[in-house]
């Protein structure tokens, strides 16, 4: 970046540390106590699974039980509808559930990048009432072993909930991050096979690329169908020189675009490396003397493969 970007790029960050407070107290003071008597008050509000958007809300008092209800998700002249259910509680209290599946790829709706307003309507013979959502908490990041999922594990694309400077609830949707996701590994004794699948990039002419410290091997890859890609992993060249124990990165790499180390990042598991744990196994390449090869996950969701010389009673018992 050159030092006038960087310059602007540093003034807009200040100019928006400053502006969130001050949205934040209007928010607060000013638009919801405003619009309380008016609009729907989201109780829970959360995107499940990286795709799902689960709606919990209460409607004004003022509001009659309608026929018929369902939100509408817009943005400019683009509008979809998805169904909701408005029930009466013991209390009188009128709640509204809702579930929306987000992204053409998961068969929902097909929303593009950018920011979506979602209203609930209602509808009772000719009548017709839309009524906005308030989100006032935003949704609140949780522990424990899986957190909220960031992004869609089908698509890689990003759906967030947010809200509008007058509380209004919206979706943000954004594109996916080019990764290379592994799908599955298959470790025998003759061998290592790693599938996997591209999201968030086209692919042309691509191979797989091998790195260890000092070391590169370039591999050729197979398609699969569906966007799935195979890899034979080298053990053949893999085996240690200078150490007892090498460890070697796997990255996508295609004509033109940069290169993609493999991973497992669609997902909401916190500790990839614990979870996703593989055993070790001895292997024995063509030609070579047999190795220890352990395929894992690394704390950040890469993929790595470690190979070890068998040791001497391993050797003699096989």
């Amino acid at each position: 970046m050159i030092p006038r970007r960087r310059h602007l790029a540093a003034a807009r960050r200040r100019l928006t540390a400053r502006a969130v407070p001050l949205r934040s107290w209007l928010m607060q003071r000013l638009f919801l106590p405003l619009r309380s008597g008016r609009a729907a008050r989201l109780l829970y509000a959360a995107v499940l699974d990286g795709q799902t958007v689960n709606l919990h809300a209460e409607l004004p008092r003022s509001t009659r039980l309608p026929e018929d209800a369902g939100l509408v998700i817009q943005r400019g002249r683009r509008r979809y509808e998805s169904p909701a259910r408005v029930y009466e509680e013991r209390d009188g209290r009128l709640l509204m559930d809702a579930t929306v599946l987000l992204g053409s790829e998961a068969g929902g709706v097909p929303l593009s990048d950018g920011r979506w307003r979602i209203a609930l309507t209602t509808r009772s013979g000719r009548r017709s009432a839309r009524i906005p959502l308030l989100l006032v908490e935003p949704p609140q990041p949780y522990g424990g072993p899986t957190m909220p999922m960031a992004v869609s594990p089908v698509s890689g694309r990003r759906h967030r909930l947010g809200r509008t400077v007058t509380g209004n609830l919206r979706v943000v949707t954004s594109q996916a991050r080019p990764s290379a996701e592994v799908v599955k590994v298959d470790l025998s004794h003759t061998g290592l096979v790693v599938d996997f699948r591209v999201v968030g990039t086209e692919a042309s002419e691509p191979w797989a690329e091998f790195t260890a410290t000092g070391r590169r091997i370039r591999q050729p890859l197979s398609e699969l169908g569906d966007g799935i890609w195979r890899v034979v992993t080298p053990l053949e060249e893999m085996t240690p020189r200078r150490r007892a124990t090498e460890h070697w990165d796997v990255a996508f790499c295609s004509a033109g675009g940069r290169a993609m180390r493999l991973g497992r990042r669609l997902h909401d598991v916190r500790n990839p490396q614990r979870v996703f744990a593989m055993s070790q196994a001895g292997v024995a390449p063509r030609g070579q003397t047999p190795l220890l090869v352990h395929p894992r996950y690394t704390p950040a969701g890469n993929f790595r493969v470690t190979c070890s010389r068998m040791p001497e009673a391993g050797r003699r018992l096989s």
